[in-house]
C-alpha cells in the first residue's frame, strides 16, 4: 500500500512540474530538425517537409525513452 501511495505522489509531482519543463525541448527540436533538413535540401519546401518528419521522429524517440525510463523506475 505504501508503494502505491508513493507512486501516486510521484505522479502528482510529475504532473505538477514536468509540463513546464517539456517546453524547453520545443526550440531544440525545431532547430535540430531545421538544420538537419537544410543539410539535405536546398529549397524551402522540401526543407520544411523533411524537418516536420524529422521532428516527429525525435518526439517519438523521446517518448519511447521516457516510457522505458518510467517503466524501469516503477519496477524498483
Amino acid at each position: 500500500m505504501t508503494t502505491l501511495a508513493s507512486n501516486l505522489a510521484m505522479l502528482w509531482l510529475l504532473a505538477a512540474m514536468d509540463p513546464l519543463r517539456i517546453w524547453f525541448a520545443v526550440p531544440i527540436i525545431v532547430s535540430v530538425s531545421l538544420v538537419y533538413a537544410a543539410t539535405r535540401h536546398e529549397e524551402m519546401g522540401p526543407i520544411l517537409i523533411h524537418a516536420g518528419r524529422f521532428a516527429v521522429w525525435i518526439v517519438a524517440f523521446m517518448a519511447i525513452v521516457f516510457v522505458a525510463l518510467q517503466a524501469l523506475s516503477w519496477l524498483q
